[in-house]
């Protein structure tokens, strides 16, 4: 198994304008500080029709979201395939008061903290996600 494969698709958008080698460096020191390795991990960023088209086949959930996380995470090594709607991410930014680039940055980790085992459906849940959110945020700032 390849460690530390990180690919990054763009499906029926344009690809988003990201550091991909500061951001393949800030996942794998994210997932560390969870005591898991990078193994290979995808990310696919489409279009809100898209993401409604998966979440519809996938889940059997009729509504938009920002990311869907496939964890296939064995062991200590995270691997998964995390689909990221633009379009979402986008509006989420403007109606949060965040910056486009940095909501993005949230979702991208938010899948990976899903792949370490962090929730955020049940009591008190999301507000351990939105803790290490902001948590690997900060560090992303740190990252050279």
């Amino acid at each position: 198994m390849k460690f530390n494969k990180i690919d990054f698709e763009a499906q029926d958008v344009p690809m988003p304008s990201l550091d991909f080698q500061r951001l393949r460096k800030w996942i794998v020191s994210v997932a560390e500080d969870y005591g898991y390795r990078v193994g290979r991990l995808l990310y696919v960023f489409v279009s809100d029709k898209e993401i409604l088209q998966l979440n519809r086949q996938a889940l059997g959930h009729d509504y938009f979201t920002d990311i869907i996380t496939f964890d296939y995470t064995r062991g200590d090594t995270i691997l998964g395939e995390m689909t990221i709607s633009l379009d979402t991410v986008a509006s989420n930014a403007e109606s949060v008061g965040e910056s486009y680039q940095r909501e993005l940055l949230r979702v991208i980790i938010h899948g990976v903290l899903h792949l370490v085992g962090i929730n955020d459906k049940g009591p008190g849940e999301r507000e351990i996600m939105e803790a290490a959110e902001n948590s690997a945020l900060e560090k992303y700032e740190e990252t050279v």
